[in-house]
């Protein structure tokens, strides 16, 4: 008998019944892709259909498939932004999908703006970003920028919250390409974060677009990870139309699990009813 580990639904179950189940509990999970890929989809619908079945148990079968275990949920799914707020998150949630996705998020999200962090030093005022996380301006209005840097407000965050919650980090392409952060330090950062997610047993997503790095720095932003799910565009041979892939770059614990001929990159669909959709395979030779 091999050694066995919870396995936490991404929520988008074509996905979820090809990797068996879902994702290993403590993984720290790189979704890189090109912009518009579908990598913020991919993490609205996640969330949004957990919200959902976790208010509605009942229904997570129509929402998560057959595969998913609902009782592997995390307990918690939190948001952390650098440079948007949770009233912009939601709305883009609201305008994309239904009414469910949006209201069943709004009631469960535990979202942290990191935005007065992550612009103090720049020329953005504070009064643009002096919000709560529930967008309301700051009780005292003297209150100054905080003394922590983005990267100590992160961890602390993350220290507090992460325990059994579903982590989505929007996204590492702020922070690469501000001068406050050293790539180096945050790979640093990153190799304490998936040290640490195997004690919190939940599972945490890091947004990045591709093409942002150098290829040196985005390779070690990739060996400081368990996974990465790879976005891309691909273009129809002599037409305009473009299709959208999913596929999986690096898992070691979930590749090897993976029949032969299901290795493969995964056309996907973004729908108001469903969110995001993988709707058939093709196979890569």
């Amino acid at each position: 008998m091999g050694f066995e580990v919870r396995k936490i639904p991404t929520a988008v179950s074509d996905f979820d019944a090809i990797i068996q189940g879902g994702l290993p509990e403590g993984s720290v999970v790189l979704l890189l892709g090109d912009v518009g890929a579908g990598q913020h989809e991919f993490v609205y619908t996640s969330a949004s259909k957990t919200a959902i079945v976790k208010e509605h148990p009942n229904l997570s079968e129509y929402y998560l498939g057959s595969f998913a275990d609902v009782g592997s949920l995390p307990e918690k799914i939190c948001y952390v932004s650098f440079s948007r707020s949770k009233e912009d998150v939601l709305r883009e949630v609201g305008s994309s999908f239904n009414s469910h996705y949006h209201d069943a998020l709004k009631r469960k999200l535990i979202f942290k703006d990191l935005s007065s962090s992550y612009f103090k030093k720049s020329l953005v005022p504070q009064s643009w970003t002096d919000e709560d996380n529930d967008g309301n301006k700051p009780a005292n209005p003297f209150s100054t920028a905080p003394k922590e840097g983005v990267l100590e407000s992160l961890v602390n965050f993350l220290d507090e919250n992460a325990k059994d919650a579903v982590i989505i980090v929007d996204s590492l392409t702020d922070l690469v390409v501000t001068n406050t952060v050293d790539t180096r330090e945050l790979v640093g950062v990153l190799k304490g974060i998936q040290r640490a997610a195997k004690k919190w047993n939940g599972i945490i997503y890091l947004l990045l677009t591709q093409g942002i790095l150098d290829k040196r720095e985005e390779q070690m932003l990739v060996d400081s990870v368990d996974g990465v799910l790879i976005f891309e565009w691909n273009k129809y041979f002599r037409t305009t139309k473009r299709q959208r892939y999913l596929f999986i770059e690096k898992f070691m614990s979930v590749l090897p699990h993976i029949e032969g001929d299901r290795i493969a990159r995964f056309p996907t669909m973004i729908t108001s009813r469903s969110g995001l959709v993988v709707i058939n395979m093709e196979r890569i030779s």
